[in-house]
């Protein structure tokens, strides 16, 4: 039996997700003074600041009456509860409950704290096993080209009505360039290589882009079509569970970063960079300067982004939609980067379930 042995009796359209990674739960932005609630494979969580503006992550529930945590509000470094006014600490301990008398003991009723990350631009948590996170020294996967000055950024926030499976499958899947019309970067894929191990797939294609950076003026490529030129450029897609990267030759790269919501709703982050190392001048000038352009410029890919967004998730909606009418009509697949995608999911949920035992 080889590295991607599973039950053949799992269905990928409703696999659960392997707990022991980082997920994406939200832009560090949407965290603000008011407390938030995420969604994270069936779990309500909140979001909040404290004093000193360290995010923290809370099991959204009051152990009290088993209300929302995220209804009421930060009082110093706690999050009380809009009830009754109880409150909780970063580690989910209540330490305040304004009716005590002083005959009574405050209940223990502790509520699960998420471990928490704020890294490049993003709230990022491990739901899982926070033993397995300290004996692996597991990390967040980042964002290395958030805060780099060479890299222009624009964020398009994916809301689908679909198991994450059809997500994953799709940016696998480049072929699917006919569907984007001018949206696209690129266009005549040719799969060359795919590349399997037990955490991530790699797949290499060959396609014809329609976009250079390599003059000043070239940004304008993105508004104005008669300046693109085809040629032909490399294009890698990275599954690395449970997340996703893509390069187009050294000019463009984007990012998926995953929050599946439940079996038939995912939430997702895509983060499309411009390079601008091919200008060399511009690496001279002051730091404050760049990141001037870097700010200002952030952002420009967004009507592409935005239009890539909503034509994917239409037909992920549709598929969606069609496996719930009949689950048992088969489908059929030439991409060989397809069935690696649904082994290595299977891989990571049967991973999560032997941990368990």
């Amino acid at each position: 039996m080889d590295q991607f042995s599973h039950s053949s009796t799992v269905d990928i359209r409703t696999c659960g997700i392997n707990l022991n990674h980082w997920y994406v739960v939200a832009r560090n932005i949407e965290v603000t003074a008011q407390p938030l609630e995420v969604l994270l494979w069936h779990d309500p969580i909140v979001l909040y600041r404290d004093e000193i503006g360290k995010v923290h992550g809370l099991e959204n529930r009051c152990p009290h009456r088993q209300v929302k945590l995220s209804e009421g509000k930060v009082v110093k470094n706690s999050l009380e509860c809009a009830y009754h006014g109880w409150q909780f600490n970063e580690e989910g301990h209540c330490t305040f409950i304004p009716y005590l008398t002083e005959k009574q003991k405050i209940p223990n009723c502790q509520i699960y704290a998420y471990p928490v990350q704020e890294l490049d631009g993003f709230i990022w948590l491990f739901p899982g096993d926070k033993n397995e996170l300290e004996r692996n020294k597991i990390k967040p996967m980042g964002v290395m080209e958030w805060e780099h000055l060479n890299y222009i950024a624009t964020v398009s926030q994916i809301e689908c009505r679909g198991h994450f499976s059809f997500l994953i499958e799709n940016l696998m899947d480049m072929y699917h360039g006919h569907l984007h019309e001018n949206y696209q970067a690129w266009t005549d894929a040719q799969l060359k290589k795919v590349s399997v191990n037990e955490h991530e797939i790699k797949a290499l294609y060959e396609a014809q882009s329609y976009y250079k950076i390599d003059k000043i003026w070239s940004i304008f490529q993105l508004f104005f079509p008669s300046l693109r030129r085809l040629h032909s450029e490399p294009l890698e897609v990275i599954y690395l569970y449970p997340h996703w990267i893509s390069s187009l030759g050294n000019d463009f790269k984007i990012y998926c970063l995953l929050c599946p919501v439940n079996e038939t709703y995912t939430k997702a982050y895509l983060i499309h960079f411009t390079s601008l190392n091919s200008f060399w001048r511009l690496h001279k000038l002051p730091k404050w300067f760049r990141q001037f352009i870097k700010n200002s410029l952030f952002g420009t890919a967004q009507k592409m982004l935005d239009g890539l967004v909503r034509q994917d998730i239409k037909m992920i909606e549709q598929e969606q939609e069609s496996y719930l009418g009949n689950s048992q009509r088969r489908t059929y697949e030439v991409n060989p980067t397809i069935s690696q995608v649904q082994k290595l999911i299977k891989q990571q949920l049967s991973e999560k379930l032997d941990k368990l035992k």
